[in-house]
């Protein structure tokens, strides 16, 4: 896996606006038909000191080394993503060894087609990385050269952009006497550091990418995990209220948490991380050595300041507990969901005369780093400072098993043990009976199905009904009936399943979906040339008799041509192993073949490009589905129904409510050690 750049031509981008050369690098992929550069470790945004909102980043030297990664964030030590998720041993990818220096991780990689200029305007995606408080956007994983590469392929070129920002309480620290440090120093609100990097990532592209070829006024933000969550939270922002910095969004498989807490709350937890180092002033925090305070867990990722968030979406409408979850009542409740529901119900196309004066002072004050010129107005083109904007187009969705990767915790569970959690949790024998009979649990569960349902739980109350339920609060609030998009510079809505199996492990785990979007895993069968990506309506003709054909439309995974030139990869991790499936004749074959993995790659490849470019990703109306066994089309919504256990969520989750399947889930997913921890600390688990 990875790529060996080869000793060539360095390609340049002589910046008129920032009055510096970046010297870049040929990408390993690159040929004189399809050239491939790459920028590296490009400066967007300074931070004055621990616990301070960074800066944007406007002045460079003469010329800039755009050559190497930058440094990035000081995470924990732990399983790499690589093993954690996808089973593979250090020999079968590659070693970055990339430093971790806190003042300096605030970087960017920008990779793009050769030979353009400010006039070419290519669209722009902006990748958000997950991990919670691990991870690096110069993850080999994220390397933007085959992307780029299928990109001028198909006929609609992007640059892609991927970013390093603060993680862990480096990220987002905050309390009182925080929030009392930082008002010294002249900046307002406190917490949501690395949100805060995110946003300043955004201006740097909205007002420097035009030199490198792209459109700063036509960024698609994209993102996995936490950093999916993330993009749900700038959907809420004040600051994208009244300032949007991206005309789009791609959800994947959010992690979403709805609890966000106030100033006071996320204090208590920084009190007692300060009680265990052994310091008591802010002064005595930031002394710290990092590598010791990264191993605390950060808490909650965001926090309710009064500013970063967007104001007035306190709703006195009853709690979620008290009316059917389908009918969008706001809960009482401080929780990250309503603020996105309120948001998206009340915001979108609000004149700036009824946003509070306060929040203009404070996009006023966030905005006010970057330089103007001539060339780039003083807000972007959809801002209401122009004329009334339409909510941002959205596709969301989810991949089949997001709960396998805990799946050790599950099996730390007895089933007696797990009822008994269960139930102390939701404070209701009937609800407690109710949710667990819809997953077939039962103290007399045999152990060995046991843990099986457990994950079937678990992944219920943690991504799939939490990602549903942000689906359908998107569509309700646009007035989309049922699961039409709509066009997709209206607002649309678009869902996704996603249950195609990873190469070798024959699941459709969390991250699968990652594998075939950006492509820089092969298997050894993928990095050869194919010369056509199979028809799905001919390969797999089973599958695609499931709907009817005025369902369909004629629509299927619209596959044009293989992966096309490419460095092959040594990837021995997805040959064939215990886990791959046997043919009738006994022969052990790979779970995954070159051409299912061929043109599901190519069905979301092709989807995610067309919506940067501002198209329709499929019909509205339709819901597209990525695998099982290389499946890929649009669907009829009644097909939801049997990809997801919608039934059971109706029947158990919604009489519970958000915030309680939250905390049952992630009480299970902890293990009944972690269990324990999350109820006497509120330590939130991290799944990369």
């Amino acid at each position: 896996m990875g790529y060996h750049v080869p000793p060539a031509y360095q390609p340049l981008v002589r910046h008129s606006t920032l009055k510096t050369t970046f010297t870049g690098l040929q990408h390993a992929l690159s040929t004189a038909d399809t050239p491939i550069h790459q920028y590296r470790g490009i400066k967007y945004a300074s931070v004055p000191a621990r616990f301070r909102q960074s800066l944007l980043v406007t002045s460079y030297r003469s010329s800039t080394d755009a050559t190497r990664y930058g440094p990035i964030c000081p995470q924990p030590k732990g399983k790499t993503i690589e093993e954690e998720l996808f089973g593979f041993s250090e020999a079968e990818y590659p070693a970055q060894n990339l430093k971790q220096i806190e003042s300096e991780c605030l970087n960017l990689n920008i990779t793009c087609p050769g030979g353009l200029t400010r006039d070419s305007r290519l669209p722009v995606m902006l990748w958000l990385h997950g991990g919670g408080n691990r991870g690096s956007g110069s993850h080999w994983l994220y390397d933007g050269g085959p992307l780029v590469q299928s990109s001028i392929r198909i006929g609609k070129p992007i640059i892609l952009v991927t970013i390093n920002y603060r993680l862990g309480l480096l990220g987002c620290a905050a309390g009182p006497k925080l929030l009392e440090d930082n008002n010294l120093t002249g900046e307002e609100g406190v917490g949501n550091y690395g949100l805060r990097d995110q946003r300043r990532a955004l201006e740097w592209v909205h007002h420097f990418i035009a030199d490198f070829g792209g459109d700063g006024s036509n960024v698609t933000l994209f993102g996995c995990h936490t950093g999916a969550s993330d993009i749900l939270t700038h959907l809420s922002s004040s600051s994208n209220a009244t300032y949007p910095l991206f005309s789009r969004a791609i959800v994947q498989s959010p992690a979403i948490d709805h609890n966000v807490p106030s100033v006071s709350l996320a204090g208590v937890h920084l009190s007692r991380v300060m009680s265990a180092l052994g310091v008591s002033t802010v002064e005595e925090l930031r002394k710290v050595p990092v590598d010791k305070l990264v191993t605390y867990a950060p808490g909650a990722r965001a926090v309710d300041d009064g500013y970063f968030i967007l104001s007035g979406w306190h709703d006195p409408r009853p709690a979620a507990e008290e009316v059917p979850q389908n009918h969008l009542n706001v809960p009482e409740k401080l929780t990250a969901h309503s603020v996105l529901e309120q948001h998206i119900a009340d915001t979108h196309g609000t004149p700036p005369s009824r946003i509070g004066t306060k929040i203009l002072q404070i996009l006023h004050h966030n905005a006010a780093a970057p330089p103007p010129h001539p060339h780039h107005p003083p807000h972007p083109p959809h801002s209401p400072a122009h004329a009334p904007r339409l909510p941002q187009p959205i596709i969301i969705g989810d991949c089949g098993y997001e709960s396998s990767g805990h799946a050790p915790a599950a099996n730390a569970w007895t089933p007696a043990a797990a009822v008994r959690r269960v139930g102390a949790v939701c404070q209701s024998v009937k609800k407690a009976n109710a949710l667990l009979r819809a997953y077939d649990i039962s103290a007399h569960t045999p152990e060995d199905e046991f843990p099986e349902r457990l994950l079937e739980l678990i992944n219920d109350a943690r991504f799939a009904w939490p990602t549903h339920l942000a689906a359908e609060a998107f569509r309700a609030s646009r007035g989309l009936k049922d699961t039409s998009g709509g066009a997709a510079g209206a607002g649309g809505v678009w869902r996704y399943v996603f249950d195609q199996e990873a190469p070798g492990s024959n699941l459709p785990h969390h991250a699968t979906d990652l594998l075939y979007l950006f492509d820089t895993a092969r298997p050894a069968f993928a990095a050869q040339s194919l010369l056509a990506v199979p028809d799905p309506d001919t390969y797999f003709p089973d599958h695609f008799d499931v709907d009817s054909d005025e369902e369909d439309d004629g629509h299927s995974s619209g596959a044009g041509s293989g992966s096309g030139s490419g460095s092959a990869f040594d990837n021995s991790a997805f040959e064939c192993d215990a886990r791959s499936t046997a043919s009738t004749e006994g022969e052990v074959l790979p779970s995954v073949d070159a051409y299912q993995y061929a043109a599901v790659r190519e069905a979301v490849q092709t989807r995610w490009l067309a919506f940067a470019h501002g198209a329709a990703p499929w019909t509205p109306g339709k819901v597209f589905v990525f695998g099982p066994e290389g499946e890929a089309g649009e669907r009829a919504p009644a097909v939801f129904e049997g990809r997801r256990r919608a039934a059971a969520w109706r029947a158990a989750l919604e009489p519970l409510g958000r915030a309680l399947v939250q905390k049952v889930g992630l009480e299970l997913s902890n293990g009944p050690a972690g269990a324990q921890l999350v109820q006497a600390h509120g330590a939130r688990p991290s799944l990369l």
